[in-house]
């Protein structure tokens, strides 16, 4: 499977937006949130393709199969769409509940999950790689907590602190049945 035919790219772009619907209902985000997280994550877009750019010129990483050096628009959609705004969504769940201490064990979590997975992209597909030494994997783990970090003050600033939402679902209690 080529990563930038345009089928591929469009099928991506459709994934990435159902997964983002799913935990948008799994969260139980109000409408107030969804927009917010959608809107958090527009910013997403650019801060990614400057990583890359800057990743690429010190040598820290790049993608073996682009020529430009630049992936395609509708990589940093996706990325934007699913680790923005999706994954955004169960980190202001986590921070509801937990509040700056949840804060901190999602970004470390996000950050390291995010490493992880372009590691193993990197040994396995071979669609990213990596520079020597420990300095790249650092870069790449700031890259993703600080997309994360981002999106979640971007929510605050836009539909306000976690724990001032109320859920769009309530949970059925025995009050609530006759």
């Amino acid at each position: 499977m080529d990563p930038l035919d345009p089928t591929t790219l469009t099928y991506g772009l459709l994934a990435t937006l159902v997964l983002f619907a799913v935990i948008a209902f799994l969260t139980r985000a109000t409408w107030q949130r969804i927009v917010g997280v959608l809107i958090s994550s527009v910013p997403i877009i650019f801060l990614v393709m400057l990583y890359d750019k800057i990743a690429g010129q010190l040598g820290w990483w790049h993608y073996p199969s682009l020529v430009s050096g630049s992936a395609p628009l509708a990589w940093y959609i996706a990325a934007a769409l699913f680790y923005g705004a999706a994954l955004g969504l169960i980190g202001w769940r986590v921070i509801r509940r937990w509040s700056w201490s949840g804060l901190v064990v999602f970004i470390l979590l996000f950050a390291g999950s995010g490493v992880t997975r372009d590691y193993l992209y990197s040994t396995t597909t071979g669609l990213i790689r990596f520079g020597p030494g420990l300095i790249p994997l650092i870069a790449d783990g700031f890259a993703y907590g600080s997309s994360a970090l981002l999106v979640q003050a971007l929510m605050v600033l836009i539909v306000g602190k976690p724990r001032t939402d109320r859920l769009a679902r309530k949970p059925k209690t025995h009050e609530n049945n006759p």
